[in-house]
């Protein structure tokens, strides 16, 4: 079997089992079958496959079919240009947290103490940690994920300034001690469950993506929490669910400067805010808009 042929063979169930983008997907499968980059297999397309190599990707191959991530498969995801450690312990990082980060790298510059709630693989605290001078305490509820983080924290050499810790939201933290809080938190209603991928619905962890019946739970609970640990003046940062910007917005209508960025489809991805009474207001890459008591509205 070369692997040329294994390629096309690959792509072929796959694209039968209806995975999307059958091909890469293969060849992925077979890169990491095979201990190489995607190029090798161009490069070497009459290369045969040791026997060890193509029990490995026939499993893999089967596995991708049944709807396991290929995330989960390859053990790996990129996140602001680093490879992270995944398992199904933890949730995939996405493309559209990366916002999440340059929010706060943006608002929160100077920041000195961040914490990242609901650490997961630890994307969020670890990239902070070593995009910023701020030491970071990562919280999660997950064991598991706690030590995926962690591993994480040591193989990219963040392991010095991030702390981990095992518990629910911001118990662990003491008042007033932190610059700012971030969090990508479970925000999917429970009614939309049937409405998600099976990849996803099946095999990431529940309690990171769902969060009661309109997706809001931890958001009510989160937002007073952070209130307490943050420092006067110190910075809220959120990743949104679609659709969720207004009603995200009236849980903090007692902070300050109030923002939510849009990510490349237009949907209010990340909301930010300050501890502290100031004018309530919401800047997006369009222009800015103004918070009224009922909801957000454009102005000219």
């Amino acid at each position: 079997m070369t692997l040329r042929t294994a390629v096309a063979q690959g792509a072929e169930l796959l694209g039968k089992a209806g995975v999307a983008e059958a091909r890469l997907t293969a060849e992925l499968l077979l890169c990491h079958a095979v201990h190489c980059e995607r190029v090798y297999l161009y490069a070497h397309p009459e290369q045969e496959l040791r026997e060890v190599e193509w029990i490995h990707y026939g499993r893999w191959l089967h596995e991708r079919m049944q709807g396991k991530p290929l995330q989960y498969i390859t053990k790996t995801q990129e996140f602001y240009g680093r490879a992270f450690a995944v398992s199904p312990d933890v949730l995939i990082p996405r493309a559209e947290t990366e916002l999440l980060v340059e929010t706060v790298l943006a608002r929160g510059k100077g920041a000195g103490r961040m914490v990242d709630v609901g650490t997961g693989s630890g994307a969020i605290a670890i990239t902070l940690a070593l995009e910023t001078r701020a030491r970071v305490v990562a919280t999660d509820i997950s064991t598991a994920a706690i030590a995926v983080a962690r591993g994480n924290a040591a193989r990219l050499g963040a392991a010095p300034r991030v702390e981990f810790v095992v518990g629910d939201l911001l118990a662990a933290v003491a008042a007033e001690s932190q610059d700012a809080v971030v969090s990508n938190p479970p925000y999917v209603a429970e009614a939309d469950k049937e409405t998600l991928q099976s990849e996803v619905r099946d095999w990431e962890p529940a309690r990171a993506l769902f969060a009661g019946a309109n997706g809001l739970d931890v958001y009510r609970r989160l937002v007073p929490e952070a209130w307490r640990v943050l420092k006067p003046g110190g910075l809220l940062a959120m990743e949104l669910g679609f659709g969720q910007a207004e009603a995200v917005a009236e849980l903090v209508s007692e902070w300050g400067h109030v923002e939510v960025a849009k990510d490349l489809a237009g949907i209010g991805r990340v909301l930010s805010c300050v501890k502290g009474l100031y004018p309530f207001r919401v800047q997006d890459s369009r222009g800015l808009e103004e918070v009224q008591s009922h909801g957000i509205t454009a102005s000219s």
